[in-house]
């Protein structure tokens, strides 16, 4: 039997890398996990974690007009972007520790470095050659920029975390979650924000009705929501850069943010030479078991073609622990995921988009909410919020739930559970409402609209 160094050896400290190497040591496994850049992964440092603390404090602009309708004085209030950067830094730092000692602590071996794939028992990094029984993938994945004319003169998400300064016009380009959630931000926190996307409405990867209310709330917060005719070439001009459309039409900003989607990082993995198969989304194909078509060798995450979520790479990455040195009883189903978008109003969703359930054969009743919260009759401010369900005919099951509004991740989560358990809408009719609040129409919406 071969004498390897490693049981397992990950590479890509990102959430699922990590937890996949940690539940792996804890086993009884000997691992390693090699990390090119920082810990945690586009979560921890380009993505949920400092996305949520930007959209907190873009919060605050609308949240303090609010209060004067509640009898608080607005006055002497401003927002200072470098403070708020730094304040980030300082906690991503402290996370960046903290996945340094829960790996240290597990028994984990940290290397730090580009690691590269040999063969399928072997990894190369800092020119030393290491051999391991079983290889995870685990990079994750990276903004990608479309081929166009100066696109290098505009950022992604990745950059945006670290401007200098607060762009004063900002042009978000994108039509998914980054990009409302982006634009979100920059019009919180006081920059004339313009978002184009190619189709008639955003979002369009989940239920229409979502991609229609949002539209309409994020208008009303002053978002300029621009769409069609594409892109031609971005030039450098006086006083900032300048978007040219095929028409001819162009618009000008002083910062230009593609947000237009991501790719997984597989360049300098040494996928080809293995002959290790990619999708044709161009993602590391695997198996049920997130085998790749190479022995011994593993993929999870945002670098395979599945949901590209923090939960679904942690969940990914415990399955293969468990698989690889444990009972193997764990799995994952990618059925009622829930997710939630960090834009302003907030977006929720679980289960099936009443499209999608029509095309499962699915008969469907549709029930349908729009109203405006308590807090807004005071506040005076014209913000309503959206709630939906999609109920199957035959056994009055919960298909999807989907919301538009404060906190709307905050109050799916506990939908979520309901969906995994095979809730009815009589049952949701049956459970009491806490009141006042927003989530009690979840449990009170009575006649279906379709």
């Amino acid at each position: 039997m071969p004498d390897y160094q490693y049981d397992l050896f990950t590479i890509g400290a990102g959430s699922g890398g990590v937890r996949a190497s940690r539940m792996s040591a804890g086993f009884g496994a000997k691992v390693a996990i090699a990390e090119s850049t920082y810990l945690g992964g586009t979560c921890v440092n380009a993505g949920c974690i400092p996305k949520k603390l930007f959209s907190y404090a873009a919060h605050f602009h609308s949240d303090i007009e609010d209060a004067v309708g509640f009898g608080w004085a607005n006055d002497g209030v401003h927002f200072d972007w470098k403070t708020l950067v730094a304040n980030k830094d300082r906690e991503i730092a402290r996370l960046n520790g903290v996945y340094e000692r829960i790996l240290t602590g597990a028994g984990v071996n940290i290397l730090r470095g580009h690691a590269s794939l040999v063969d399928q028992h072997t990894v190369e990094i800092n020119g030393e050659r290491i051999t391991s029984k079983n290889i995870l993938l685990a990079t994750g994945g990276a903004p990608v920029k479309p081929d166009i004319p100066g696109s290098e003169l505009a950022i992604t998400s990745d950059e945006f975390f670290h401007l200098e300064s607060l762009p004063r016009r900002v042009l978000v380009i994108g039509a998914g979650y980054i990009a409302v959630e982006l634009a979100s931000i920059f019009n919180g926190l006081g920059a004339h924000t313009t978002l184009l996307y190619r189709g008639q409405l955003p979002l369009k990867a989940f239920d229409a009705d979502l991609g229609t209310f949002l539209a309409a709330e994020m208008r009303k917060k002053g978002v300029h929501m621009r769409h069609g005719n594409g892109i031609e070439r971005i030039d450098k001009v006086a006083g900032g850069l300048a978007l040219k459309q095929p028409g001819g039409e162009i618009i000008e900003a002083d910062c230009i943010l593609f947000a237009t989607g991501r790719a997984p990082r597989i360049h300098g993995l040494g996928l080809e030479s293995l002959g290790i198969t990619l999708s044709k989304k161009g993602g590391v194909k695997v198996d049920e078991h997130y085998a790749t078509n190479v022995p011994s060798i593993f993929a999870i995450g945002d670098v395979t073609d599945t949901l590209a979520l923090t939960p679904v790479a942690l969940a990914e990455g415990m399955v293969v622990a468990d698989q690889l040195f444990n009972e193997g009883k764990r799995q994952l189903s990618y059925e009622n995921i829930p997710t939630a978008i960090f834009s302003h109003p907030n977006v929720s969703s679980v289960g099936l988009s009443e499209t999608l359930a029509r095309e499962r054969g699915f008969e469907v009743k549709i029930f349908k909410s729009d109203f405006r919260a308590l807090k807004h009759t005071l506040s005076g401010r014209d913000e309503r919020t959206f709630m939906k369900l999609v109920v199957d005919v035959a056994t009055d099951r919960v298909l999807g739930a989907h919301m538009v509004g404060h906190d709307a991740g905050e109050i799916i989560q506990g939908i979520a559970v309901a969906l995994n358990c095979g809730a009815t809408k009589a049952q949701f009719d049956a459970t009491l409402g806490i009141h006042p609040t927003v989530a009690e129409e979840f449990v009170t919406m009575r006649t279906a609209v379709v």
